[in-house]
C-alpha cells in the first residue's frame, strides 16, 4: 500500500505539488493500480501472455526498445523470454481505476475548491493550482469537470492575489483549463475576466506580462473572444506596442502579433489597429474585402491622423484602388474615396505618388461636372486635393486632365477654375484659391496661370477677395496676388487704385494684428511687389496713411515686440520695401518729402543697415539712402551771400567774401540728416562701408549705390572722395572692382572707381596696383559702351592709357 499524505514534503516543483495531491485520498492505492514500469497508475493497463499487467504505452516502449537493440522479448518484471507482444486489455482493472480516480478526483477538487481562496495560504493556492494544470493535461475530458465544478471563476480570483507566484500560476491554469476548450472560453468571456487579463500586459513584471500573452493568445482562437478582447479598452494598443517592442521577449512579442492577427477577423478591431499604427489588416480589407468593406474601410482611413511616412505608404498601398473607387457611380463610395485621399494627399511626396497613379485627371473631372451628378461638398474635397496635389512638385504643364489633352494650366482649364472661383461658396473658392497659389509657386507654370488670368480679365474680381469676411478666403487670394504680382504688378496696381477701395482692406490686413501672421506677411509682401514708381498707388497710400502704420510697425520690430512669430522676418521685410516706395518719388511729390523729414526715414533706414541676417531688409534700406542721398543736393538750402557795400562796388580789390561756417562740405549748404538726408550726417556712411564686406552681393550692390551718391555731378566730389577716405572706403571698394563678384556690380564699381582716381594721391598709389589696372583693362575690353568709357578715363588718370587731350584740339 502507498503511503498517507506527508505534511514535511517541501512545496517544490509543479510534479511535487500535484504528487501531494494525488496522494490525499478517500481510499487507498492498490499496488495493482500501479504499472510496475512507471509506477504511476494506469490509466490504459493491458496483460501480456504471462499474465502480467502493464500501462499499454509503457509497455509498448519496452518491446520497442528491445527490438531496436536486437534483445530478446521478455517481460521487464519476470525476465523471461516471451512468445508474443500480444496485449489484453485488462478493461475490468481499467473500469476499476476510473471509478477510484473518480471517486478521489472528487475529494481532490473539492480540497482544491476549498484551497481556491485569497485568505487561504500560498502554498494550499499553489497546490490547488497545480492540480487543476495537471488533470486537465491528464485528460482533455477533465475539463468539463473544472467547468461543472464552477472553478473557472475561482481561480480567475486569483489573480487578484498580493503574490506574483499565485498570480503567474493563476494565468499558466486558466491557459490549460481554455485550450481547445471552447465551452470554457465562453466562460472566461463572462464579467470583466479579459479586462483582468489584459492589465496583465502593461504589468511590470515581465513574467506575468508572457502568461497573460499567452492566455490571450489562446483566448483569440475563438471567434467569440475576438469581439471580447477587442473591446477592452487599450487592449489592442498595448498589443501594437508590444509587436514594435525591441526589449520584450521575442516568443512574447510573436504571440502578441499572432493576437493581433486573430482580432483581425473584427472590423471594429481593424479599425482600433489602423487608429494605434497597425494599418496593414485596413489596407487588406480595402483591396481584398467585400464592396461593403471596402466603403467602410476607406470611410475609416479618411478619418485618421496619419503621419508623413504612413500618407506615403497608403498612397503606394492602396492609391490605385482609392482612385478607382472614386470614379464608381456610386455616391458614398466617392465620398468615402475623396476622404481618404484628401487625408492621404496632404503631404508632398504622397501626393507625387497619386500624381503617378492617374489621380489628376478624375479630380479635374469631379470638379467640372454639374452639382447635380456631384454634390457641393464633393467639390469641395475635390478642390482641398487639387490643392494638395499641386503644392507638391509635378510636371503639371505636361500631365494630360482632359479629353483634348489639356493639361491643369491650359487657358480653358484655369479659365474654368476662374469661373468656378467666381460662382461657388466660400469655401470651394477658398479651396480652388490654393490650387492657384500652388501654380503660381512654380516659375514653370505661374506664366500658363497669369496669361489666362490676363485672358480672362479676371484680376478684378480676384482683387475683391481681400476684403472677405473669411480669414482663410482672404488669405488665399492675398497668397494668389502676391504671387502674380511680379507679372502682373500693374495691372494689380490699377485694380488696387479703383474705387472699391481693396487697397484700404490691403492696409487694414497688415496693420490690424499685434503679432506678425502670415496673412500679414503675404498682405505686405503682395504691396511690395506693387510698381515702386506707380505715383498714383503711392499719392493714393499717402492719402489714407499708410506710410505712417508701416513706420510704426518696423519700429515695433526693432524693439523686440511681436518677434515671437515665424513670420516677423517676411514681414519685416516687406514692410521694409513698402516704405522704401517714399524715396521713388520724392522729386514729384512733397509730401513724401513732408513724411521722410517728420519721421526721419533717413536714420530708420541707417539704423536698419545693421539688422544682420536680414539681407533684403539691409538691401533694401541700402537703395532707400541711395534714393534719399540723391534728393539731397536739390534739399540742401545754400547759403545766401550778403551783397557788397559801396567801397565794394567801388573798389573791388578791397572787397573780402565772407566766411560761412557749418556747410556741408559735399552738397555746399546747411545739411542734417533728418531734413536733407545727408549721409555724412551720423553713422550712415561708415555703415555703409561695413557693408562692401558683405557676402551678399545684392547688398554689396545696394550699399555701393549709396555710397555713390558722395560722388555724383552737382555734388563736391572732391570733398565726397575725402569722406570715404576718411571712412576708409577706399579700399573696400577697390576690392569690389578687383573681385568682380556680378556684373552690375562691377558696372557700378567702375564709375565709383573712375570718380575717386580724379584725386591725384589716390590716382597715385592705385597706379602701382596691378589688381586695380587689370580690373580696369578687363572693363576697358569686355564692358559695355558705357563701362569701357568710363573705364578708359580710370586708366588716364593712372596713366595706362596716354591723354591726348592736351595735343588735339576739342572738336
Amino acid at each position: 500500500m502507498a503511503g498517507s499524505w506527508d505534511e514535511s514534503h517541501e512545496l517544490g516543483s509543479q510534479s511535487d505539488d500535484s504528487f501531494q495531491y494525488e496522494r490525499q485520498h478517500i481510499e487507498p492505492i492498490y499496488d495493482a493500480f500501479i504499472c510496475p514500469l512507471t509506477k504511476q497508475i494506469m490509466r490504459d493497463p493491458v496483460t501480456l501472455e504471462n499474465g502480467q499487467t502493464f500501462e499499454r504505452e509503457a509497455i509498448e516502449n519496452w518491446f520497442n526498445e528491445c527490438k531496436e537493440n536486437n534483445r530478446k522479448l521478455i517481460c521487464p518484471l519476470t525476465l523471461k523470454e516471451l512468445k508474443t507482444t500480444d496485449m489484453n486489455p485488462s478493461i475490468a482493472l481499467r473500469n476499476t481505476i476510473e471509478e477510484w480516480n473518480a471517486r478521489n478526483e472528487a475529494v481532490q477538487l473539492d480540497m482544491a475548491r476549498k484551497s481556491l481562496n485569497i485568505g487561504c495560504p500560498e502554498t494550499d493556492i499553489l497546490r490547488a493550482l497545480r492540480f487543476v494544470q495537471d488533470l486537465c493535461k491528464r485528460n482533455l475530458s477533465n475539463k468539463h469537470i473544472i467547468r461543472n465544478a464552477d472553478l473557472i471563476p475561482m481561480i480567475v480570483d486569483m489573480l487578484k492575489s498580493s503574490s506574483r507566484r499565485v498570480r503567474c500560476t493563476t494565468l499558466k491554469t486558466l491557459h490549460v483549463v481554455v485550450e481547445d476548450d471552447d465551452d470554457n472560453k465562453e466562460i472566461m468571456a463572462e464579467g470583466d475576466n479579459v479586462r483582468t487579463i489584459v492589465k496583465f500586459l502593461s504589468h511590470e513584471q515581465s513574467k506575468e506580462r508572457e502568461e497573460a500573452v499567452s492566455l490571450l493568445f489562446e483566448l483569440s482562437k475563438s471567434e467569440a473572444m475576438v469581439e471580447k478582447i477587442g473591446s477592452v479598452n487599450g487592449a489592442i494598443l498595448i498589443l501594437v506596442g508590444m509587436t514594435s517592442s525591441k526589449s520584450e521577449n521575442v516568443s512574447t512579442v510573436e504571440k502578441a502579433d499572432k493576437i493581433l492577427e486573430n482580432l483581425e477577423n473584427n472590423e471594429n478591431n481593424v479599425r482600433q489597429m489602423a487608429e494605434n499604427g497597425r494599418l496593414q489588416p485596413l489596407l487588406t480589407l480595402l483591396l481584398e474585402g467585400s464592396p461593403e468593406l471596402k466603403l467602410s474601410m476607406a470611410s475609416y482611413l479618411g478619418e485618421l491622423a496619419l503621419s508623413n511616412d504612413v500618407k506615403v505608404y497608403v498612397a503606394t498601398s492602396v492609391g490605385p484602388a482609392l482612385i478607382n473607387l472614386m470614379k464608381t457611380t456610386n455616391i458614398q463610395s466617392r465620398e468615402a474615396a475623396l476622404k481618404a485621399l484628401n487625408q492621404v494627399s496632404s503631404c508632398e511626396p504622397s501626393a507625387k505618388i497619386l500624381v503617378d497613379q492617374g489621380i489628376l485627371s478624375p479630380l479635374v473631372q469631379h470638379l467640372f461636372t454639374s452639382q447635380s451628378q456631384l454634390p457641393m461638398r464633393l467639390k469641395e474635397i475635390s478642390a482641398t486635393i487639387l490643392a494638395n496635389i499641386v503644392a507638391s512638385d509635378s510636371d503639371f504643364d505636361s500631365i494630360p486632365v482632359g479629353p483634348n489633352h489639356q493639361t491643369l494650366v491650359s487657358e480653358d482649364i484655369i479659365h474654368n477654375l476662374l469661373h468656378l472661383i467666381s460662382n461657388t461658396g466660400p469655401a470651394i473658392e477658398c479651396k480652388l484659391l490654393h490650387v492657384l497659389v500652388g501654380l503660381t509657386n512654380s516659375p514653370v507654370t505661374l506664366i500658363s496661370v497669369v496669361s489666362a488670368i490676363k485672358s480672362s480679365g479676371a484680376i478684378n474680381s480676384l482683387v475683391q477677395f481681400i476684403e472677405a469676411p473669411q480669414q482663410d478666403l482672404r488669405l488665399a487670394s492675398i497668397k494668389l496676388l502676391h504671387n502674380l504680382s511680379p507679372n502682373m504688378g500693374q495691372e494689380l496696381a490699377s485694380s488696387l487704385r479703383g474705387a472699391a477701395g481693396q487697397l484700404g482692406g490691403l492696409i487694414k490686413v497688415i496693420s490690424e494684428n499685434i503679432a506678425s501672421t502670415e496673412e500679414q506677411a503675404a498682405a505686405v509682401g503682395l504691396l511690395a511687389d506693387l510698381p515702386e514708381r506707380d505715383m498714383g498707388l503711392t499719392r493714393q497710400m499717402l492719402d489714407e496713411g499708410a506710410f505712417e502704420m508701416v513706420v510704426s510697425r518696423i519700429k515695433m520690430i526693432r524693439q523686440g515686440e511681436p518677434r515671437r512669430s515665424r513670420f516677423v522676418t517676411p514681414y519685416l521685410e516687406g514692410l521694409v520695401r513698402v516704405l522704401s516706395r517714399l524715396t521713388f518719388v520724392l522729386t514729384e511729390e512733397p509730401k513724401a518729402v513732408s513724411l521722410c523729414r517728420e519721421h526721419d526715414l533717413a536714420g530708420l533706414f541707417v539704423d536698419l543697415l545693421q539688422v544682420n541676417g536680414l539681407d533684403n531688409v539691409q538691401m533694401v534700406s541700402a537703395f532707400s539712402l541711395e534714393n534719399l542721398s540723391q534728393e539731397s543736393k536739390n534739399l540742401t538750402q545754400l547759403p545766401e551771400i550778403p551783397p557788397p557795400g559801396y567801397c565794394g562796388v567801388m573798389f573791388p580789390c578791397f572787397s573780402k567774401q565772407p566766411v560761412m561756417t557749418g556747410l556741408c562740405r559735399v552738397h555746399r549748404g546747411a545739411c542734417s540728416r533728418r531734413d536733407t538726408f545727408c549721409l555724412l550726417e551720423g553713422p550712415g556712411l561708415a555703415r555703409l562701408v561695413a557693408l562692401l564686406d558683405h557676402t551678399n552681393e545684392l547688398v554689396i550692390e545696394a550699399a555701393l549705390a549709396a555710397l555713390s551718391t558722395l560722388l555724383d555731378d552737382g555734388v563736391n566730389i572732391e570733398q565726397g572722395v575725402a569722406a570715404l577716405c576718411e571712412s576708409e572706403g577706399i579700399k573696400p571698394i577697390l576690392d569690389v572692382l578687383v573681385e568682380k563678384k556680378t556684373d552690375n556690380l562691377w558696372r557700378r564699381a567702375v564709375w565709383v572707381v573712375e570718380r575717386l582716381l580724379r584725386t591725384e594721391d589716390i590716382a597715385y598709389e592705385v597706379s602701382g596696383d596691378p589688381n586695380v589696372s587689370t580690373a580696369l583693362v578687363q572693363a576697358f575690353q569686355h564692358g559695355d559702351y558705357r563701362t569701357r568709357q568710363i573705364a578708359e578715363r580710370a586708366l588716364k588718370h593712372v596713366d595706362k592709357i596716354p591723354n591726348f587731350s592736351g595735343i588735339f584740339p576739342n572738336t
